[in-house]
């Protein structure tokens, strides 16, 4: 190992305070007015209106630079392939959604020419997405149960459900709770709500999506097993589904399941050849469409729904649907649902383009993200489309096939557009259990992230537990309240850690200015009659009286008890004082002319007042507020009090480290007054120490300080 370089360097300046900094870098009192602020941001004028139009409508800033001989070829093949890959997964994710399969196409297609107008994101493939159609399926399922529309057929001696009247009354609360979430990303888009995400952490939304992946999977066991089964909704619903599949499993239907007994097991070995022959095939075999096709021939020659009772996909209207106005009358019912479909889909998009923007060295406006999302959603919900979001397959596929911009995108959805006017109707023999078994495998990826648990037990034991509480609980609740239950856990994950933060003595290493905590460096060593105090964490209401006790165990200063003892023997001496005024005034009336002071002076007695400090106490304790990054107003009140207490019996206390802004906290907070200033802020640990190690005689002159390295 090649020796460490050593550069020698000296420091040579004055002791600086709080109130020297201000004063040598002229601190501005000077602050924007509101009014200011407010009209500076109506003032426009010709540079700003065209900045404010390209980035509210991102196309027109870089289409026109659009370079065909760079771009093209790659967004050509890029767009075929995943348009392609949008017919079977529209298909299969509309049933997820609980509606007929056509309405996944059409989902596949409207939101995608929004967001290749509006979106800032390169390379992410908007469309259909397995968890926001579990979870709009939930949704519909809640409110069109099967029940409402089962009727007694008296001639078939049996129940008879109008599966036309249920799937129109599916596709309406769709489209509502589509335009609500679309609402709601607009709005939090205008009001600069994009960092949302941030409470949206890896851990979580890794667990989230494997706990959706999971009632994903139940939901199409149906189809697998070919039974009937009722789909619940509201906690524990997926424990009741499993239960109803488990006793409905001796009807299933053979054909059925041998359906999707061959289709998974044919999907799974084509994408095992499909990723052993990827680096020499320039475009991926698309291997759901083939096996689509297939499965759609094999049924159609064979029959497979009148001899079998196969159930398959059925009437796939040809064309597009006119737009319609969404029932606005069930938005009021879907609230709670639209809510968090809006924060799940932005959260999985701005994810990852992010990942793909960093990547690639270009930036993705998180606002501007909320506003593309929620003008597909709101736009899809007038064309009976249900939510969507970003998928990581077709997003994987969308880059790896040379696709540059979403031109890409816009081509796929030309695909669907073709598929939907001419191709879909030869589609209606498609077994669902083949569109079932495509749900399955295009879910191994997400099984994976079981992975996880392993790899943050040995990094982040408190991430470990977010990632398990937040797939526990989508389990239990739902994706819906799951998702806020997991939200709330997080962020209690959070006050815990600045409620348990690590306290910490600092000593000096030998002839530098740097301290560390003792207990973890061997050379460090404390700096005699000085104690130096630190928290990790930040300092405010919840931690305060934490940080209290902290100190005096680290110290060993029993403040309360000293403090206590200092004014009994304080009220003691008044009370002898008294006592001595009394017996002087009642002999002064005794006698006025001999006070007979050599016999009082006998009964005078001495109450010492400890005018020497302890020496087992400190000097001074300097509180290293460093790590601290804001005070409230029970924070500042702490740090007074402490002041004050620790004052009282002799010790000075001076803060060391603050930012501006804690600065400014303590400001505003009342921590100074005529006795208290700046004087007692230092700007770094290393100024504390040595003002507290000047002699007190020269406490007027600051002195300086001189390090050598």
């Amino acid at each position: 190992m090649a020796e460490r370089r050593r550069v020698g360097y000296n420091i040579h300046r004055e002791i600086l305070d709080e109130g020297a900094v201000d004063e040598m870098a002229e601190k501005s009192d000077s602050k924007t007015s509101l009014c200011e602020k407010v009209k500076k941001s109506v003032r426009c004028s010709g540079p700003r209106l065209k900045k404010c139009l390209l980035s509210s409508v991102p196309v027109l800033s870089w289409l026109p630079r659009y370079s065909l001989r760079d771009n093209a070829l790659g967004d050509l093949i890029s767009g075929i392939s995943v348009g392609i890959m949008q017919l079977p997964q529209g298909m299969a994710y509309a049933l997820l959604a609980s509606v007929p399969p056509v309405f996944g196409l059409y989902s596949s297609f409207y939101p995608v020419l929004i967001y290749f107008i509006f979106g800032t994101s390169k390379h992410i493939s908007i469309g259909t997405y397995a968890v926001m159609s579990v979870m709009i399926g939930g949704v519909t399922e809640r409110l069109a149960p099967q029940s409402q529309f089962t009727t007694w057929d008296e001639m078939s001696n049996s129940s008879v459900v109008n599966d036309v009247a249920w799937n129109a009354e599916k596709v309406r609360i769709a489209a509502a709770v589509t335009l609500l979430s679309g609402i709601f990303q607009i709005l939090l888009g205008l009001v600069q709500f994009g960092f949302v995400v941030t409470y949206l952490s890896e851990p979580l939304v890794r667990g989230y999506t494997t706990g959706a992946a999971i009632h994903v999977i139940v939901s199409q066991l149906k189809y697998t097993f070919g039974i009937d089964v009722k789909r619940h909704s509201g906690p524990l619903s997926l424990i009741y589904t499993v239960l109803e599949i488990c006793h409905a499993i001796p009807q299933t239907n053979i054909g059925t399941l041998v359906v999707s007994i061959v289709a998974i097991v044919g999907l799974i070995l084509a994408k095992e050849v499909n990723a052993c022959l990827s680096k020499k095939l320039p475009v991926p075999i698309p291997v759901e469409l083939l096996g689509v096709i297939v499965a759609t021939v094999i049924s159609w020659q064979c029959d497979l729904n009148a001899k079998y009772e196969v159930d398959v996909v059925g009437l796939i209207p040809s064309g597009l649907q006119p737009p319609v106005l969404p029932d606005v009358s069930l938005l009021g019912q879907v609230i709670g649902d639209a809510f968090a479909l809006s924060v799940v889909g932005y959260g999985i998009a701005i994810s990852l383009g992010r990942i793909f923007a960093l990547k690639y060295g270009y930036s993705v406006d998180s606002n501007q993200e909320l506003i593309a999302l929620g003008l597909s959603n709101s736009v899809g919900g007038f064309f009976q489309c249900f939510t969507i979001s970003c998928s990581m397959s077709r997003t994987m596929v969308q880059e790896s096939t040379g696709g540059k911009t979403q031109v890409a995108g816009a081509l796929s959805a030309i695909v669907i557009l073709i598929i939907t006017l001419w191709i879909g109707s030869l589609f209606e023999n498609l077994p669902k259990a083949v569109l079932a078994a495509i749900i399955f495998v295009n879910l191994h990826g997400m099984m994976k992230q079981f992975m996880d648990i392993p790899a943050l037990w040995r990094t982040n034991r408190v991430d470990m537990l977010v990632w398990v509480a937040t797939f526990i609980l989508t389990l239990l609740l739902n994706p819906d309240l799951g998702l806020a239950a997991s939200i709330g856990f997080s962020i209690l994950t959070v006050i815990f850690r600045t409620q348990l933060p690590k306290y910490s003595l600092l000593g000096q290493i030998p002839d530098t200015d740097i301290y560390r905590p003792m207990e973890d460096y061997k050379q460090v060593k404390p700096v005699p009659g000085i104690l130096i105090f630190r928290s990790s964490a930040t300092l405010y209401f919840a931690n305060a009286e934490m940080y209290q006790d902290a100190l005096g165990k680290k110290s060993g200063i029993n403040i309360t008890k000293m403090l206590s003892a200092k004014k009994k023997l304080e009220a003691k001496r008044k009370r002898h004082e008294k006592k001595l005024a009394k017996k002087a005034k009642k002999a002064a009336k005794k006698n006025a002319v001999d006070m007979r002071e050599p016999e009082e002076q006998k009964d005078i007695s001495t109450i010492e007042m400890d005018p020497e400090p302890d020496p087992s106490l400190p000097r001074a304790i300097i509180l290293d507020l460093s790590p601290v990054n804001f005070l409230d107003t029970v924070g500042v009140k702490t740090l007074s009090r402490i002041r004050r207490d620790y004052g009282e019996i002799g010790i000075e206390v001076v803060l060391a480290g603050c930012q501006t802004g804690v600065v400014d906290n303590l400001q505003t907070g009342g921590f100074f007054n005529d006795k208290v200033t700046k004087s007692c802020l230092f700007y770094t640990v290393h100024d504390a120490v040595l003002h507290c190690q000047s002699p007190r005689t020269h406490s007027e002159d600051k002195g300086t300080t001189e390090t050598y390295f």
